[in-house]
């Protein structure tokens, strides 16, 4: 499928006509489809390469080397997550996956620093660590750019996210669908789910399965062209915006039987605000057609109940 396009430059870099023009058609993309593809995103290709290199690399040690960076006590949310811990909302099936995930570092003093746990270094592969900082960093700037621009869409002060967004408790997530050596029983790569978070961006997995459901029920296979990173809506922007904006069902499924050979590498960026950030429905986005549809609930509350709903906090 092709989902639309928008150009980050033109909001980051252009005229009045350009900014106004880019914010309408990410907003309308947003409300109609859930998802787009964003070039110009300054996310430099040499650094995902040296990401995704210093990943695999990760990934390719023996078992017993990735659980020393396992912390089942932070529910997921640093180091590493042995294959088949996580499921679906409502599923019973574990994905088929393993992930690492990487965290904020507050360095201006933030107090919010003492919710954080710190990340955890991998002395295995000694380059990941500093260079899932640089990457997480990168992603952050770009995902700040495109709030702001959601900001204005709706109505809001432009700046309106950043006080819940920087030292916000964003994930960069790097994940391993390792080769499929049997039938599997149920389940396929990452069951149909939505994104917990307010966006989440995307740079190009190492092969196709992403599909996105659409209005009319069909599921699709969405790809970006190289150069772009996809970025869908998450569900607390979909609950702040009282189902304005829409947090779309997406899945990764197998590949062909001939491929079941070969990894599938991801690296989703899942930007987060801060704990303390209010996800009630906006003023603006309730009238008599959209009565409010969700109970009020902070973003660190929403988080704790959809870590248990997925089976990585007890």
């Amino acid at each position: 499928m092709s989902i639309p396009v928008v150009d980050l430059k033109q909001f980051t870099h252009g005229s009045e006509t350009e900014r106004t023009s880019f914010v309408y058609e990410l907003g309308r993309a947003y409300e109609e489809v859930g998802f787009v593809a964003v070039k110009n995103h300054d996310i430099s290709e040499e650094l995902v390469a040296e990401l995704y290199q210093h990943v695999q690399a990760f990934f390719a040690l023996p078992t017993e080397a990735k659980m020393k960076y396992n912390k089942p006590e932070l529910a997921g949310q640093r180091g590493y997550t042995s294959f088949g811990q996580e499921h679906a909302k409502g599923s019973d099936a574990p994905d088929l996956k393993e992930f690492y995930q990487y965290g904020q570092t507050v360095e201006d003093g933030d107090p919010v620093a003492a919710e954080y746990p710190p990340n955890v270094e991998v002395a295995d592969v000694p380059m990941l660590t500093p260079t899932l900082y640089r990457a997480y960093r990168s992603f952050e700037k770009s995902g700040r750019a495109l709030l702001r621009a959601i900001a204005i869409y709706l109505g809001l002060p432009e700046d309106y996210f950043e006080p819940f967004v920087v030292n916000g408790n964003s994930i960069l997530r790097a994940i391993h669908y390792p080769p499929i050596t049997q039938e599997p029983k149920s389940a396929i790569r990452a069951e149909q789910h939505e994104d917990i978070n307010l966006i989440t961006l995307l740079v190009g997995a190492s092969a196709d399965g992403l599909q996105i459901l659409t209005v009319d029920g069909q599921w699709v296979p969405v790809t970006a062209l190289p150069g772009q990173i996809v970025v869908n809506v998450g569900d607390m922007l979909q609950r702040l915006t009282n189902n304005r904006l829409k947090s779309t069902t997406h899945r990764v499924v197998n590949p062909p039987r001939e491929l079941w050979g070969s990894s599938r590498f991801s690296i989703p960026f899942f930007l987060h605000p801060k704990a303390s950030m209010s996800l009630a429905c906006l003023d603006n986005c309730i009238d008599t057609d959209h009565p409010k549809a969700y109970p009020d609930a902070t973003a660190g509350e929403y988080l704790d109940e959809r870590l248990r709903e997925i089976g990585l906090k007890k």
